[in-house]
């Protein structure tokens, strides 16, 4: 479709709401509501997903966390409302031509308003910039239902394991877990579209090896002195037996991705990554008490030099 024929049909459908569902569509896929406004598409991104045990695109589920107290739109670059166009806009708008699969796309600005508020002002917030799809009116739900599986797909690193002491520690003593999981960024391609995806650590969650675990919970941990090993803190553990034990992170990610470089908009849910395992060395201590004088029986028990102790 020519760029003439993307614009007749973006202003034929300006003051229309209509009910699209994801491609290829079947009984059991729920409707995607996109509404139009002055050429504008306001799309709930984070209203849909798709079920990884079904990978059917189902509503998000109620209460889920976003962070981003604004909605939004795109319009057309250069228009005015209606069927008028700023002619002087329209000699220098962006050209969108040879996107990433071949074909042409069109100019496009991002709008913003508040979340919540009936008949919100819109405000510009970014553009101009390109949107390239055969069905620009509906690229951004299509992308929508499928962002929280590709994001689960991306090589987000958990974060390194590290405790104290270690490789080693003691049955009954308090060992320290941290670690260092940081914001990573990711370049990616979803129905031939430039999506930027940030995924950023939220909660963490330790799987210690012995059976116990500890989360979801905010604190990352964080090293002690060499003097305090043994403190118990938010992320420390006691281990009762002795042996080798595979520690496991996993790492709960919030996530924002923008399409052709338009707003960040949140992806439902986290994204939960695990760090390869851990081992940790559990070992015990003994304790005896000695009388000897080492001064006047060098080779009394406890004393330096003298034969170890008989288990």
């Amino acid at each position: 479709m020519g760029w003439a024929n993307k614009l007749s049909v973006a202003v034929a459908l300006s003051m229309v709401v209509i009910a699209l569902t994801s491609s290829p569509s079947s009984a059991d896929d729920p409707p995607i509501d996109i509404g139009y406004e002055e050429t504008a598409i306001a799309v709930g991104a984070d209203d849909w997903t798709v079920d990884p045990s079904t990978g059917k695109v189902v509503a998000r589920e109620p209460g889920a966390p976003s962070t981003d107290p604004n909605q939004y739109k795109y319009e057309l670059q250069c228009h005015l409302g209606g069927a008028d166009f700023d002619t002087p806009c329209l000699s220098r708008q962006l050209e969108c031509k040879n996107g990433p699969d071949g074909k042409d796309g069109i100019p496009v600005v991002w709008l913003k308003s508040p979340i919540g508020i009936p008949n919100p002002a819109w405000t510009f917030h970014s553009g101009p910039t390109c949107l390239f799809d055969p069905r620009p009116e509906d690229l951004l739900p299509r992308i929508a239902a499928l962002i929280q599986n590709e994001f689960q797909k991306l090589p987000v690193a958990a974060g390194t394991v590290t405790a104290q002491p270690s490789p080693h520690t003691l049955r009954g003593a308090e060992t320290n877990f941290f670690t260092d999981s940081a914001e990573q960024t990711f370049d990616i391609t979803i129905l031939a579209q430039k999506v930027h995806v940030v995924a950023t650590p939220a909660q963490y969650t330790w799987s210690y090896g012995d059976g116990t675990t500890l989360g979801p919970q905010q604190s990352a941990g964080g090293p002690l002195p060499q003097d305090r090993w043994g403190e118990k803190t938010r992320t420390s553990h006691v281990y009762t037996q002795t042996g080798d034990f595979q520690v496991v992170l996993t790492t709960h990610f919030q996530g924002t991705y923008s399409v052709n470089n338009g707003p960040p908009l949140p992806i439902p849910g986290q994204g939960q990554f695990s760090s390869p395992p851990q081992t940790i060395s559990v070992w015990r201590s003994i304790t005896r008490n000695y009388a000897d004088d080492c001064i006047k029986n060098p080779q009394g028990q406890g004393c330096p030099g003298a034969a170890p102790p008989t288990p």
